[in-house]
């Protein structure tokens, strides 16, 4: 005789969708992070993100500029490579990978201490 245990629905099926959930959200995009600092205080800005690297102002509005640098490594890519020579058929020549600075430059615009706008450049941005 075969005895059978089954594991109660309520126990697989929250697990099940947990799971799930966890591979479907990827997460904020940088442009909905930042969309919070609108309409709050400058201060809570620069106490988030650190001492602004340049301020400007025009206006009446001030303009503060934050960089974010990191370094990626870019795959490598083969040596150029004749397929019949001295030694016959040959493979290519892999080198090293090489790495990058990738930038992404915030410019926050703030009249009054209050944050207004803001906007974003570069490749390190997304």
């Amino acid at each position: 005789m075969r005895l059978r245990t089954a594991v109660p629905l309520t126990i697989t099926l929250p697990l099940g969708l947990a799971l799930l959930a966890g591979c479907a959200a990827p997460g904020p995009t940088l442009d909905q992070r930042l969309s919070a600092f609108i309409n709050r205080p400058e201060g809570e800005l620069v106490a988030a993100l650190g001492v602004p690297t340049r301020t400007y102002e025009a206006d009446g509005r001030r303009f503060l500029q934050f960089e974010s640098q990191s370094t990626a490594m870019a795959p490598p890519e083969p040596y150029p490579y004749y397929p019949y020579g001295y030694w016959g058929m040959r493979r290519p020549w892999m080198s090293s990978p090489g790495y990058i600075v990738v930038r992404c430059d915030m410019t926050f615009a703030t009249r009054q201490g209050v944050v207004e706008s803001f906007s974003f450049r570069g490749e390190g941005c997304g």
